[in-house]
């Protein structure tokens, strides 16, 4: 298996001093691996080094050579606490529920329906849920210009949460709303982002049609100081910073959890699969997004660097179109490219580059809340479940998880979110594999199976979401058996519920979700039977019908 390290100082490369060289490494640049017929032990994780770039210090320009070093050996893993072992309770998985993505108006300066977030809010604590969640988006926070920030809207949620004894998880979004699965309303990046944007194209993933997309900037860019004299990064961190500040007296007590966002949907991924347009339909392969002459110009030095330049011109040009199947692709189909030397070697630079993407936002994240007690950082890995089943997991690999049959991509993911103390938040909990398309190879339980042992033995805890809106409880019974009805040390730290709605508010649904609640918060507590819940639950919805009746309307209009 090819592995690569990738030394980055401002986005381009410094010599690392080489250790023994893998015979492997040598042998797969050299053309002569073959993959291994079997799925091989854990390997050692990706070694990252990144260097904090002084914002006063001048940044360097794209076209320095990038670090690269395939030919080392993995140096031992840095021991790191067990952040799951922290992070689990005694006492059941405990719920938060998404708010609506427009909860706060796009002027930044109050909330939208603001009676229905005070009846909603009301409904969630008598029910038992632990705190909500809310997107914090880049593009309304940060809208008029670089460090003009506006956080009104969400103070008045913050006050609100506090005031019912709810726990906050604030998503820092840095992404753009519209154009991915629920996307029901459209928030853009911040203007002055966007402006940057239209001067250089080249600061959106693009694809091998060359076609944009302006969702979130690409990470090849990550380290250029090409917004109005700052780099990606730092414009991240100093938004980070200043809603530590403004939030002070709510970090720790109301603000339990920043969930820093590293890609399309705030996950750390490509934007390989956009909706938008009716570019990419369920189930396609999706496309590689390494195009954009920042990405392009790393590429090009990774081939370099093991001796083969032919292999830094494009991405694969075999690969397929976005609604693709695997076996349309040459570069994908059973004994397809991606299961030769140069298929692993294209691989490994695309998903270490997002990897290190991954650890330049943690890096800052760390740097701002390290010594804020009682705040914890987590990151959002998408679930893409569909052709699981398959040797080369196509849909994965365009999204950056270098996951196949013989490779495991999610390990590490888990040891960088370890290294920073940080939780690992993952999706389609609440999937079957039989409720889904069985021609596309879906394969959802087997999927959280995998992702959860990589958490679990990186001892990183191991949050969770339903992927799509699920009010029934066949979709509650599942996240139930996933999330609580485990083993302490198994248990996931927390569970968030998609979405706050006026369908949550519908009197059916909401005595299902309170007897939800109930399972989840109570599971290794007290041995109850179902019926005893139901009883409870029907209890709680009598209770707060009117607030919920008064919900629904508001949240309706």
């Amino acid at each position: 298996m090819m592995s690569l390290n990738l030394a980055h100082q401002t986005g381009a490369a410094a010599a690392v001093a080489p250790a023994a060289p893998r015979t492997a490494v040598v042998a797969a640049a050299a053309g002569t691996v073959s993959a291994p017929a079997v799925a091989p032990a854990a390997a050692p994780s990706l070694q990252l080094q990144t260097q904090t770039v002084d914002p006063a210090a001048p940044a360097q320009g794209p076209d320095l050579p990038m670090a690269f070093q395939a030919l080392v050996e993995s140096l031992p893993e840095e021991q790191h606490p067990d952040v799951g072992g922290e992070e689990r309770r005694k006492v059941g998985v405990p719920v938060y529920v998404m708010m609506p993505l427009d909860t706060v108006r796009k002027d930044g300066n109050g909330l939208n329906r603001r009676k229905a977030v005070e009846a909603s809010l009301k409904a969630l604590k008598s029910a038992g849920a632990e705190g909500i969640m809310v997107d914090v988006w880049w593009g309304i926070a940060e809208c008029e210009g670089p460090g003009r920030y506006n956080f009104t809207g969400y103070m008045e949620l913050m006050e609100m949460a506090k005031k019912n004894g709810l726990k906050v998880q604030a998503v820092m979004s840095f992404h753009q709303c519209g154009g991915n699965v629920g996307d029901s309303v459209t928030i853009p990046l911040p203007k002055w982002v966007l402006e940057e944007m239209d001067k250089d194209q080249d600061l959106a993933y693009t694809d091998r049609s060359g076609r944009r997309n302006y969702e979130y900037l690409s990470l090849g860019a990550d380290a250029m100081p090409v917004l109005k004299g700052r780099t990606p990064v730092q414009c991240y961190g100093d938004f980070m910073r200043a809603f530590r500040d403004h939030f002070a007296a709510f970090m720790g007590n109301t603000i339990v959890e920043i969930q820093v966002g590293m890609g399309p949907a705030g996950e750390l991924r490509y934007p390989s699969y956009p909706e938008s347009n009716g570019t990419w339909r369920f189930p396609g392969i999706g496309e590689f997004q390494c195009y954009d002459r920042y990405m392009l110009s790393s590429l090009k030095a990774a081939a370099e660097a093991v001796g083969k330049p032919e292999w830094g011109n494009a991405g694969p040009g075999d690969s397929g179109g976005y609604n693709d199947w695997p076996e349309d692709s040459p570069f994908f189909r059973r004994e397809g490219g991606w299961n030769t030397p140069y298929g692993e070697f294209f691989m490994s630079w695309y998903s270490q580059m997002l990897l290190e993407h991954g650890e330049r936002i943690l890096s800052a994240a760390s740097g701002v809340y390290t010594g804020t007690p009682g705040v914890k950082i987590s990151v959002k890995v998408a679930g893409i479940h569909w052709h699981y089943g398959t040797r080369s997991h196509a849909a994965e690999l365009t999204a950056g998880y270098y996951n196949t049959r013989h490779h495991d991509g999610y390990q590490p993911i888990a040891r960088m979110l370890a290294r920073h103390g940080a939780v690992l938040n993952f999706t389609c909990v609440e999937m079957r594999n039989h409720e889904q398309p069985q021609d596309a190879q879906c394969r959802p339980e087997e999927l959280v199976q995998q992702v959860a042992a990589a958490a679990r033995e990186s001892g990183v805890g191991l949050a969770g979401e339903n992927a799509l809106p699920r009010y029934d409880e066949t979709a509650h019974d599942q996240i139930v058996t996933t999330a609580a009805e485990k083993a302490e040390e198994e248990r996931m730290v927390a569970f968030t519920y998609l979405r706050m709605g006026p369908d949550l508010f519908q009197p059916d649904n909401w005595r299902r979700f309170a007897a939800f609640v109930k399972r989840m918060t109570e599971s290794g507590v007290r041995d109850v039977c179902r019926e005893q819940v139901e009883r409870e639950a029907q209890g709680v919805a009598h209770a707060t019908g009117s607030l919920v009746h008064e919900a629904a309307v508001a949240l309706s209009n």
